[in-house]
């Protein structure tokens, strides 16, 4: 395979770093602690994985039970939905738990991909929303590897290109290729961040 494009490279160790992290601090049995070190970490339950931090937050919910507080349908396909609502969003944003936070990674990785080096047509509706920790762990896990082999089908000109992911949730069809991967990275840190935060504050509930 061709090498990557240097500009492209330092986006995609840092999409590799961020996924491992991420995933450690899921899955375990150990996380990078930050300062070198490994960190024991059990793997997430289901009861943290729809634990709702404050009353009326947004979640993953059994489609026949219907959207949760301030939603108007759930996203995804299959028997379970990921509360959502048309623009313009409810403000002030509902908190959403870790079970949301994560569909919504996993979903935006898996269409993406496919709309990158994919059939380009993968839609919202179809994609399926998981019902338990462990499938939702692994989800992420294939949505990851599938952008990532993505990544490593573009050339330099493709950094450039707008419109290269045909991604139709986002401003990928305006914005050079470039930018869409800068942006899925910081999607990745930045939940990745907030889904350490959720374990860490559920543990602490659960102790208190």
């Amino acid at each position: 395979m061709t090498p990557s494009p240097p500009r492209l490279r330092p986006l995609l160790a840092q999409f590799d770093f961020a996924c491992e992290r991420l995933l450690g601090r899921l899955a375990g049995p150990v996380t990078d602690s930050g300062d070198g070190t490994d960190t024991e970490v059990e793997p997430l339950t289901d009861d943290e994985y729809f634990w709702e931090p404050v009353p009326g937050c947004w979640t993953v919910r059994r489609r026949a039970d219907g959207p949760g507080p301030r939603a108007a349908f759930l996203a995804g396909g299959g028997p379970w939905g990921r509360d959502a609502a048309p623009y313009p969003h409810p403000w002030p944003p509902p908190v959403t738990t870790l079970a949301w936070r994560l569909s919504h990674l996993t979903e935006m990785l898996v269409l993406r991909a496919d709309h990158t080096a994919g059939s380009r047509s993968a839609t919202r509706d179809e994609h399926p929303v998981s019902g338990d920790a462990a499938t939702a762990i692994e989800a992420f896990r294939t949505g990851a590897a599938a952008w990532r082999q993505a990544l490593l089908g573009a050339d330099d000109p493709a950094l450039d290109t707008v419109g290269y992911c045909a991604y139709p949730y986002g401003s990928d069809a305006e914005e050079p290729f470039l930018d869409i991967v800068w942006w899925v990275n910081q999607e990745v840190l930045h939940h990745g961040a907030e889904i350490a935060l959720l374990r860490d504050l559920h543990r602490a509930h659960r102790q208190a």
